[in-house]
């Protein structure tokens, strides 16, 4: 297997207090991978240090052979590894299109003043109606953002990080405030369209455990700080004292 991303016995620290403690990971060509656990266990502190916004106190961090600690994101995004904007709250005013061609102009290294130059630019204005079209949102191009319904704004905060073209993206509860009824729907959806664009691998961070079960080839549990498993779904599922841990409770049998 070709490994992508990894940690080497990765930490973080704020003074005395350790917010993760000797983590090491690795995200194989193929994968699918969850990172789970309770509330403070230190999951957006892992993805921080993944994505470059924290820089590790010890340990590790990387990036096809290359040591990325402490880089910067958006360099990372352009060697190919992606972590979805969020940017529908970022620009509620802007457009379906302008939304997703403001990653493209992003990975392109473009100026764009303002947005003005948007259609006048036909390679970006192709590559957003691609992009938006692998998402089923082809025909909401001319919609503003904060317009669509929550499943739909999820679709296109994944959809701008699927514009930059990355070999690996991170997504960070991709179904929150999503009914139970169109989370899968959701979920297929980006799978989907992950294989479409030609990403090698995806890690999601989730707390919906059917969720996990269902689209995960390893389940990646963090508590306190520390790792405390990483199994295939049959295992991990298997494993009450685990379970109980990250779901908070024993399991009805």
């Amino acid at each position: 297997m070709t490994i992508l991303l990894q940690t080497n016995s990765v930490g973080k620290a704020y003074g005395a207090y350790r917010a993760l403690s000797d983590v090491s990971i690795a995200v194989n060509a193929g994968e699918k991978i969850s990172i789970v656990g309770p509330n403070g266990a230190g999951k957006t502190t892992l993805v921080n240090l993944l994505t470059g916004l924290l820089v590790p106190t010890e340990g590790e961090v990387f990036f096809k052979n290359e040591n990325i600690a402490g880089r910067d994101p958006v360099a990372l995004a352009e060697r190919g590894l992606a972590r979805a904007f969020q940017l529908v709250h970022i620009f509620p005013k802007l457009t379906v299109e302008e939304t997703i061609a403001a990653a493209i102009v992003t990975r392109q290294k473009k100026r764009w003043r303002m947005f003005s130059s948007l259609h006048g630019d036909t390679s970006v204005t192709k590559r957003a109606r691609e992009v938006a079209e692998i998402f089923g949102l082809e025909n909401r191009l001319d919609t503003v953002s904060q317009l669509l319904s929550q499943g739909e704004k999820k679709l296109l905060d994944v959809a701008s990080a699927f514009a930059l073209e990355p070999e690996v993206i991170l997504l960070d509860e991709p179904t929150s405030g999503i009914s139970t009824n169109d989370k899968h729907r959701v979920m297929k959806t980006l799978i989907a369209a992950a294989e479409r664009a030609g990403v090698k691998a995806m890690i999601l961070v989730e707390h919906d455990m059917d969720l996990v079960a269902t689209y995960s080839d390893r389940i990646i549990a963090i508590a306190e700080g520390k790792m405390l498993a990483d199994l295939p779904p049959k295992q991990f599922f298997s494993t009450e004292s685990v379970i109980e841990i990250v779901v908070g409770k024993k399991r009805s049998h």
